[in-house]
Formats: structure tokens, sequence, C-alpha cells
């Protein structure tokens, strides 16, 4: 019996060393070369445009642009995102396969050339073999991909493996290119945990530490379901926070305010009967802690929500407002001097009386020069819409929301 207590002492004494912080790297705070620029923009008088330069402004507002990614003969497919390459195209990853968990599911791969709008031929990035190879263990599915720009110019690429049980048996793994995607080194798995390192999934974009470490809002859904903020160097995950407790709140989605402060938006996933809204949380130490804060009064329905600031200042999101269903997908717009978040497209609305209707959910975000934003969704679970929107639309839409709190509830209420 003493020997299985010694055990349970040095275990616990093996878990509080490794959440102990005084011997890993001294946490940095955000990098916000991006917000800088926003604040500069807003304190400075705009230059005067000649009048070539407005014609162009003018004939460069136009509808946003839709594609469909190529089509891979797989009858599901999910999870899309997007990453910025450096010769200004857009790369997509996304999961494809029989069905959601499926041991066939592979994470597909393809680049959108924005001089032509089309996209290049897919390609596997990953499929369950090669993961196994890799990990040197059992996969029995895939998941979730989210790239991510490391501070030395690689493509890195976090993904979900399973190896027992469902989601909420899941783990982070991640391959490395040197070549913007068109070849990949081997998996090697993220330990977020020196005992049992299961339950922990990821979602949405990953953010920069100014020390050039990456930070990677991730989340649990086995046990609890709450979000948890890891510091990644490489492969490595070299500290965790929590940013969520109980049950309610997963896939956190980070805004950086400024070097210390960021708030995170969660997709709910409450009882019934609990409000059906976009749980909150906020930090002012760099992620070091976090805390709750007042939900973000728009409806969610236990799905992603996506989001993107631009160098205005002004910040969007994507996601299904409405409480139940994924039916309707929304585009909305925060001014970067108000809080106040309105409608300003309404992206896919399946109006169909029947309860056949189609999904239209895990929505990503990106901006290829942090004035335009690529939007990418999956359509029903059988093909991924890709939507692009310029500068100067989403300047025009900036320029005409309306400050009044009574005109926005009749905007979201439309």
């Amino acid at each position: 019996m003493s020997r299985v207590i010694a055990l349970c002492f040095l275990l616990l004494a093996a878990v509080i060393g490794f959440l102990h912080i005084d011997s890993r790297p001294a946490w940095a705070p955000f990098a916000t070369s991006s917000v800088a620029l926003a604040e500069e923009q807003l304190d400075e008088p705009a230059p005067p445009k000649s009048k070539n330069h407005i014609a162009l402004s003018k004939a460069s507002i136009a509808s946003p642009i839709s594609t469909w990614l190529p089509e891979t003969a797989a009858p599901s497919v999910h999870a899309a995102s997007l990453i910025a390459l450096k010769d200004e195209t857009i790369r997509a990853f996304w999961f494809a396969g029989s069905r959601e968990g499926a041991a066939d599911v592979v994470i597909n791969s393809a680049v959108f050339d924005p001089k032509s709008s089309n996209w290049s031929a897919p390609t596997v990035v990953m499929d369950r073999v090669s993961a196994e190879k890799g990990l040197s263990r059992y996969i029995a599915k895939l998941g979730n991909p989210v790239p991510a720009r490391m501070a030395d110019g690689r493509l890195q690429l976090f993904f979900v493996t399973v190896s027992i049980g469902g989601w909420a048996g899941s783990s982070i793994s991640s391959v490395i290119s040197d070549d913007e995607g068109l070849t990949w080194g081997n998996p090697q798995r993220l330990i977020g945990s020196p005992l049992i390192n299961l339950s922990t999934l990821v979602k949405s974009p990953a953010i920069a530490f100014a020390d050039g470490r990456l930070g990677l809002p991730a989340y649990h859904e086995w046990i609890g379901r709450f979000g948890e903020f890891l510091r990644v160097e490489a492969g490595q995950v070299i500290d965790k926070r929590r940013m969520s407790s109980g049950r309610g709140a997963i896939q956190p989605l980070m805004f950086v305010n400024d070097t210390q402060e960021a708030t995170a938006y969660f997709r709910q996933t409450r009882r019934a009967g609990q409000v059906k809204q976009v749980p909150v949380s906020q930090t002012f130490n760099a992620g070091q802690s976090w805390q709750s804060d007042a939900d973000l009064p728009i409806a969610n329905p236990n799905s992603a929500v996506a989001g993107l600031q631009l160098n205005s200042g002004a910040r969007i999101l994507v996601l299904n407002n409405i409480e139940a269903g994924r039916y309707r997908l929304a585009l909305m717009m925060a001014d970067a001097k108000s809080s106040q978040w309105q409608v300003i497209e309404v992206i896919e609305d399946d109006e169909a009386l029947s309860e056949q209707r189609k999904e239209f959910s895990y929505p990503y975000l990106i901006s290829a020069d942090g004035n335009d934003a690529h939007l990418i969704y999956t359509w029903d679970r059988k093909k991924i819409r890709h939507r692009y929107f310029s500068g100067p639309w989403l300047k025009r839409a900036q320029g005409q929301l309306d400050t009044s709190p009574a005109d926005v509830i009749s905007q979201e209420a439309k």
C-alpha cells in the first residue's frame, strides 16, 4: 500500500512540475503589429486621393466573389481552414471522407489564385495510415486542420487525431512544411499533459507572441467542455492555461486588443434551457490567466464562430446567428470605436419550412493584406464554399454602420 501511495505522490509531483512555470521560458506579450497599424490609421488623416485612385476604388467595390473548392469525390467534407502564402495565393485545408470520423477521412489541400479566381487540383496532406506511421501509434480518425505561420517563415499545420473513442479522445498533432505546403515533414504529437494526453482539439487560428512563439486556442470535450490556451514552440507545448470553465464553451476564437489584452469568443455548448449566446473570456496579461465576461448578445446554436480584425480596426464575425440549426450564416461587423455588432451580409439562409434544412457551418476567416477577407465554410457537408470580400467592399460596409443601438437590434432581427 505504501508503494501505491508513493507512486501516487510521484505522479502528482510530475503533474505539478509540468504545470509549474518557473522553469519555462518567460511569458512574452502578444505581437500586435496589425493592432498598432490600425491605431495609426485611426489617428492620422487620410491622404488625398487622385481621380485615378478614386475611379479604381469605385471599380473594385463589387459584389463578393464566390467559388467552390475542388471536388474530391468524397461524399462528406468539413472543417476547412485557410492561410496566405508568400506568393499572394491562398492555401486551403479541409477533411473529406465517407462521413465525419470515418477511417477513410483524409486532410486535403488546394491553392487559390486570386488573379484567375481558380483553385488548384486537391492534394492529400495526411491520411490515417500516414499519421499512424509518423506518430508510431494507432490512429482511428483525423479532423480539424488549422495552419499557422512560424516565426522562421515555415508553415505548420495542426490537426486532430483520435486513437480511441470519439472526439473526446482527441489529441493534437502537427506537421511542418519548408516549401509553402508542397511537401510536409513527419507528424509530431503535441503533449499537453504528461499523463493522459487526451481530449485536446483545435479549430481556430493561432496568434503570435512577440518572442516568435505561437499561441494556440484549443479546447476539451471530455469531462468538461472548456477552452485552453497553449503556448507552442515548433512541435512542443511549453505552457497551457484554462480559458473557460464548466461544460459550456469550446472552440475559442481570439481577438488581440494590445500587447497584454485579448478577448476570446466561444462556441456555446450549454444545456437546454440555458441562454444560447456567444460566451466570452478576457485576458489582461497576454494569456497567462483568463476570466469570464458577459456573453456577446448574439444568438449561437452550438456552432463555430469565425472572426478577423482588419487594419482599419474594424472587426468582422461570421456565425450562425440563430438559436437552433445551422441553416443561416451571417457576416457581422463592429466598428473600431464601437462594440455594437451589425449584420452586413447574410451569406446563406435556407428558408425551407421542412426539417431538412441545409447546414452552413464551421466558418474560417483570414485576410491577405489586412483590408480584405477570405471566408471558407462547410456547405451542407457536401461542399466547401469560398467567399472573397474586397478591401473597398468592407470599407464601404464599415462606413455604413449605424451606431444607434436600436438600429443594431433591428438589423439583427431581419
